[in-house]
């Protein structure tokens, strides 16, 4: 009875330690400098994870569908000023920085009009960073599809 109790124990502590050292699944990345976010980018590819349908999702950013998005141009400077324009024309000012959260790096926006200074707009969207080199970068908007989380996917590269 005595060695079936430490059999018992033995496997136990042992089913703690490797699940204990099993990865973590995240879908955003791990630091990704600021540097790597300056540039010319444009956004190529919209897509959808986890479930959730094209259709779902009316508007991104306060603005239009994301398939609007497609083929965007964002111009995003060192010291954080930046604007994008749609194919349709339509350009938007903004203020980016990067946000290191606890599940790895963000990159964040405020749209920024004709007056405001960027330290008084509050508001803003903040996108899960899915990889980023230096020509290419997946942005990723995490949508809540129940109890579950789909994402709308943009996929840039840089000019």
């Amino acid at each position: 009875m005595k060695k079936i109790f430490q059999y018992t124990l033995t496997i136990l502590a042992l089913a703690v330690v490797i699940s204990s050292c099993s990865s973590v699944r995240s879908t955003t990345s791990a630091h990704v400098p600021r540097d790597r976010f300056v540039g010319t980018w444009t956004l190529n590819t919209v897509t959808y994870e986890g479930g959730l349908l094209p259709n779902a999702v009316q508007s991104v950013f306060d603005q239009a569908p994301p398939s609007e998005f497609v083929g965007s141009t964002w111009k995003l400077t060192n010291s954080g000023n930046g604007i994008y324009t749609l194919a349709n024309g339509t350009s938007q000012t903004i203020f980016w920085s990067v946000f290191e959260g606890t599940t790895g790096t963000q990159f964040q926006f405020k749209k920024i009009y004709e007056g405001d200074k960027a330290k008084n707009v509050a508001e803003g969207y903040r996108l899960d960073v899915g990889s980023a080199t230096k020509d290419n970068l997946v942005l990723k908007t995490p949508i809540p599809i129940g109890a579950q989380t789909g994402y709308v996917v943009y996929s840039f590269s840089k000019k």
